[in-house]
Parts: structure tokens; C-alpha cells; sequence
């Protein structure tokens, strides 16, 4: 597995299982299954309700807890909310810590939700922060105001919306552009596009994996998700074959600025770039 270094050091894996809208109930069978499959960085949130489920997946792997990258989200307003919020979801996965939390959207009083991980991060209970679904103005008001930099901005970024403008500006202040929804949640506007049928055939492999492998040789990290075996191993095996630059190319002209997940008009990214 490839890894990326972040800004403070620590390492993170290029490709990570994503665990949005996976039932509490079914997150425990679901980790495992990724785990097998040669996943470490698992991304959970407190919003998705299944932080319990990642955890007693880990805890069952038999691998130790330094073997895996985990993420989760915190969507609370305010020191006081976000500071509890971590004390919760660290009891409600019985980890010991988080490698990165995440504010997950630009909430009302983000800066002092920041500072609440902050505090967090000295206490041992996060390693770094990040930022998801921030554009660039909010993320300039976050590192004007920081006392520990955020490592990474996670937003929805897929063939029909790259986030080019936003992956300059990332780049350009040493953060990490991870896409949330790589595949458009398999949206068939994605996944039957025929440049990825093309190259797909050529390379012998699925429409997905070729999408998923373009964000990579972009410098987008990836967190897909997959239930089914065969996509969940797919997911990952991307690390074998490599477009070229006319290809890669190619696939850059498909991009359409084009939410697939209907967010609110402030909260899409480039268009406020």
C-alpha cells in the first residue's frame, strides 16, 4: 500500500475504506471484511453512528493498533460540544485515539471547534486535525488562525467535479486533498462513462478501479466504499498499472463541476475558489 506523509509527520495510506451510510449494526462485519482485505485507514464520523463498530473490528483484527490509520469526524459547534464529542467517540469506539479528526463541515463556530481539537491533540486523544467540505477561504481562516495546522481537507471530489482549483490551493498550503465519494457513490453518470470503458478494457481492469487510480496519479488520497467482496477487493488493487499522461489527460476533460450529492451552494467547493 502506498502511504502519503502529512504535514506533521505522521504517515497516512493513499487509499482508505470508507464507512458512510454502513449501518451500525453491520460496521463490525464490514471493517473486517476491508481489514482481509488489506485496508488500514478506516474513516468513520460521529455523524454515521457506527464509531463502535470500526472499533470493535479493530479490536477483533488481532493487529495491533499502530498497524491502522482512523479517522473520524466531528460535526459539534463550539469548544465546549466538539471537546465532549471526542471524549464520546473515543468511548464509543474504545480506542485510545484518533489518528485524525476531522471538523466535517463548516459549522457555525468552526474556529472554536478547532481549537477544542487543539486541545485534543496535546492531550494525546488526536494526532492531527482536518477540515472536510471547506473551501479555500474558510480553510485561509482556519491557518491564520491555527495553533496546530490541519493536515488535510476532505471534500467530494470525482471524475465530474476534480476539485482542480481547490487541489492548487491544498498543494500550495501542504495539505492533503482527499476525495470523499470517489466514485459518485457508483452513480451510473460515473461509472458508464465510456473514456472509462475504454481504458478500462486496455487495462484490464473495472471502470472504478481506473477512476479511483486517475485521483491517485492526481494526488487526490481516496476513502471508497464497498459492501460486496469483488469491489472491496477491486477498491484497492489499484497499485499494479498506471495511465499515462495523455490519458490522464483525457480523463481531466471529463470533469463537469458537477455535485453528485446535492450540497448546499455554500458548501460547494470550487465554486467559491
Amino acid at each position: 500500500m502506498e502511504t502519503v506523509t502529512l504535514n506533521n509527520g505522521l504517515i497516512m495510506p493513499v487509499v482508505g475504506y470508507g464507512t458512510y451510510q454502513i449501518e451500525s449494526d453491520q460496521t463490525q462485519a464490514a471493517v473486517t471484511a476491508a481489514i482481509w482485505a488489506g485496508y488500514r485507514l478506516i474513516d468513520t464520523a460521529q455523524y454515521y453512528g457506527n464509531e463502535a463498530g470500526v472499533g470493535q473490528a479493530l479490536r477483533q483484527s488481532g493487529l495491533p493498533r499502530t498497524d491502522f490509520f482512523v479517522t473520524s469526524k466531528t460535526p459539534l459547534s463550539g469548544y465546549a460540544e466538539t471537546k465532549a464529542g471526542i471524549d464520546e467517540s473515543l468511548q464509543a469506539s474504545g480506542l485510545d485515539y484518533f489518528d485524525l479528526m476531522l471538523i466535517h463541515w463548516p459549522i457555525p463556530n468552526y474556529l472554536e471547534s478547532y481549537g477544542a481539537l487543539e486541545d485534543a491533540v496535546k492531550e494525546g486523544k488526536i494526532k492531527a486535525i482536518g477540515l472536510s467540505n471547506f473551501n479555500h477561504q474558510q480553510v485561509d481562516k482556519v491557518l491564520a488562525n491555527a495553533r496546530v495546522k490541519p493536515v488535510i481537507d476532505q471534500v467530494e471530489t470525482h471524475l465530474l467535479w476534480q476539485q482542480a482549483k481547490l487541489h492548487e490551493y491544498l498543494v500550495a498550503n501542504d495539505l492533503v486533498h482527499q476525495a470523499w465519494s470517489p466514485l459518485g457513490q457508483g452513480a451510473e453518470t460515473i461509472m458508464d462513462n465510456p473514456v472509462l470503458d475504454e481504458l478500462a478494457a486496455h487495462y484490464q481492469k473495472s471502470p472504478a478501479q481506473v477512476a479511483l487510480r486517475f485521483l491517485l496519479q492526481e494526488g487526490v488520497t481516496v476513502i471508497p466504499k464497498a459492501l460486496h467482496p469483488q469491489y472491496l477487493a477491486e477498491n484497492i488493487a489499484l497499485f499494479d498499472f498506471e495511465l499515462t499522461t495523455a490519458e490522464r489527460a483525457t480523463l481531466r476533460a471529463q470533469d463537469q463541476r458537477q455535485s453528485l450529492e446535492n450540497w448546499p451552494s455554500g458548501m460547494q467547493i470550487e465554486t467559491q475558489y
